[in-house]
């Protein structure tokens, strides 16, 4: 059986790492002890940035971001490999360890943008949570609609046509009309620094037996609506939750521990940007204490908008986000591999170990706990100006009084 501390590797940076730029947060012991940016750089120190900057949202919003990652001068905290082994399980208080790479940043979410995705999306609908009633369903949908939806646009007159003939059919939906209409599923994720990080346990609601991780890329885009790097992201879900209601989306997304993202963000530069995040295949693997094992591979060049097509429905002249955001893209992945009774699917079992991976972004990995179990969230905006102010690194720009 595979223990999380033993993925808590160099295996777990992006294959390249050494010509990559790449940033995160950490959080460092002290009087007080607190979190803060830091860089990766070639030989494998990790450098504190927050004499620098602060916050990751100001980091990432500099026009010189990735010089300042790959030369600023800075206190050498460790060595990346220490902090990626304290990042798990018998975590040492008194040395640094990896934390979500994202602060200030709105946390928001693309859903259906795969078809394969939208195909569960409406069986569980159709299902409205039944797990049992799930296989029949997906013989029909797919009977229905699988093969016309594949190499369809997104608000195209082709996707007109097939809304007409579903419509006519009975078989349109919710999920359907976001996954092949004009307008996008933009959702929030998660509430500000409410994300965990590499090698953190990840919640889920404990009334939910329908449940899956959700593997994707996540873009770091700047208030100005710049995307300026990506990296890896589980967005729990609850499936039984979201298909008795689609007014459950809150409670089926957002619970304490649901969202994990890291392990460090990998800014756009000469070798890596948007053109790979495009080409990237995501892998997922999900091993058990039971001895099940899954695993599954989600590409993105499926996915039926542009990345940057969906940060256009999540930012603009309507709606903006002054400390920046990140954006979940989706997922292909919907496990339906049985665990269990015969026709039932995946659902996840407490203990599980999920890793998401890719070679340019590296990997992220969590184990599988209740979101009452996790350990809860206390440290947000308000902590953070505090620890901060106590760390005397709020300058004047920031106009904030203790």
């Amino acid at each position: 059986m595979k223990m999380l501390n033993d993925l808590l590797t160099l295996d777990a940076l992006p294959s390249d790492w050494q010509e990559a730029t790449l940033v995160g947060r950490a959080w460092l012991p002290g009087t007080p002890a607190g979190p803060s940016p830091v860089a990766v750089r070639p030989n494998g120190d990790v450098i504190d940035l927050v004499a620098i900057e602060p916050t990751m949202s100001q980091l990432l919003a500099r026009t010189d971001r990735v010089a300042l990652a790959r030369t600023a001068p800075g206190k050498v905290i460790g060595t990346v490999e220490a902090l990626l082994a304290n990042s798990g399980d018998g975590r040492n208080a008194g040395k640094p360890w990896l934390l979500a790479p994202i602060d200030l940043q709105a946390i928001k979410a693309s859903g259906v943008t795969f078809v394969q995705s939208l195909l569960e999306r409406v069986i569980e609908e159709q299902a409205r949570g039944d797990t049992a009633k799930a296989e029949a369903i997906r013989v029909q949908v797919m009977r229905i609609m699988g093969a016309n939806l594949a190499s369809v646009k997104p608000g195209s007159r082709e996707a007109e046509e097939i809304k007409r003939v579903l419509v006519a059919q009975g078989a349109w939906s919710q999920y359907l009309e976001v996954g092949i209409g004009p307008d996008a599923e933009i959702f929030t994720k998660s509430q500000v620094m409410s994300a965990v990080g590499m090698g953190a346990e990840v919640g889920l609601h404990p009334k939910s037996s329908w449940n899956n991780p959700e593997p994707e890329i996540v873009l770091a885009v700047t208030a100005t609506g710049e995307t300026v790097g990506a990296t890896l992201g589980n967005d729990v879900n609850l499936r039984d939750f979201e298909g008795r209601s689609a007014l459950l989306l809150g409670k089926s997304k957002d619970n304490n521990a649901s969202c994990a993202v890291g392990p460090f963000i990998r800014l756009f530069d000469d070798k890596f940007g948007m053109a790979e995040v495009r080409q990237a295949d995501l892998g997922l693997e999900i091993a058990g204490t039971d001895g099940f094992v899954l695993d599954g591979v989600s590409s993105m060049s499926k996915i039926s908008r542009d990345p940057l097509d969906i940060v256009t429905h999540a930012w603009g002249p309507y709606h903006q986000y002054p400390d920046g955001f990140v954006l979940f893209l989706g997922t292909m992945f919907s496990p339906v591999k049985d665990r269990g009774a015969p026709g039932m699917g995946f659902t996840h079992k407490i203990g599980d170990l999920v890793s998401i991976s890719t070679p340019k972004l590296g990997r992220l990995v969590n184990r599988v706990t209740t979101s009452d179990k996790a350990p809860p969230w206390t440290f947000g905006i308000s902590a953070l100006m505090r620890n901060l102010a106590a760390r005397g690194l709020l300058r004047k720009e920031y106009n904030l009084q203790n």
